[in-house]
């Protein structure tokens, strides 16, 4: 196997030592890691693919999960009412498989036992109720299987945009 020399700053060298005990003390298994995640990000952001991060899970904010990859949106679509909203988003990852992303908002329930100006302005008794939303990430590999899982109108304007590349290299 070639060896290869790398310089270091002084001011870097606590970060190679950190990936080396992280890395159960293979500096070079971590140096391979970092640079084929490198190399696969901005190979895809050539491409015109993004990293993104979504959350997952029940709940909000810090708690829940996060997943990530490398894909590109073909559309997002809202449904909402006074108490709650779904939202689907669709992306086509870098293998060619559909990603979908649905969010669901907690319900949120409000009421008064004010009328008139009293009401409007929030005076009186007033009661509140909320429940976690939650969200999901599920990926499949054609349009028909994404068909059945999401509201027509968003299959329409993903199935419209599914086969056009991320970026179109303009010869001009």
């Amino acid at each position: 196997m070639p060896n290869k020399t790398i310089y270091v700053a002084d001011k870097d060298l606590p970060l190679y030592t950190r990936a080396q005990e992280l890395a159960g003390g293979n500096l070079s298994k971590a140096i391979s890691t970092a640079l084929k995640r490198y190399v696969d990000a901005e190979e895809g952001r050539l491409e015109g693919y993004e990293e993104i991060t979504v959350p997952v899970g029940p709940g909000s904010g810090r708690k829940r999960q996060r997943q990530r990859f490398t894909g590109v949106k073909l559309g997002e679509w809202v449904r909402s009412d006074n108490n709650k909203a779904e939202i689907y988003r669709v992306y086509r990852s870098r293998s060619g498989k559909f990603v979908i992303h649905t969010e669901k908002t907690p319900d949120f329930v409000h009421e008064t036992n004010e009328t008139g100006w009293r009401k409007l302005l929030g005076f009186g008794e007033q009661s509140y109720a909320m429940n976690y939303g939650d969200a999901t990430l599920e990926v499949v590999e054609t349009l028909d299987d994404l068909k059945a899982k999401i509201p027509a109108e968003l299959y329409q304007m993903v199935a419209a945009t599914a086969e056009a590349p991320p970026v179109q290299d303009l010869d001009i």
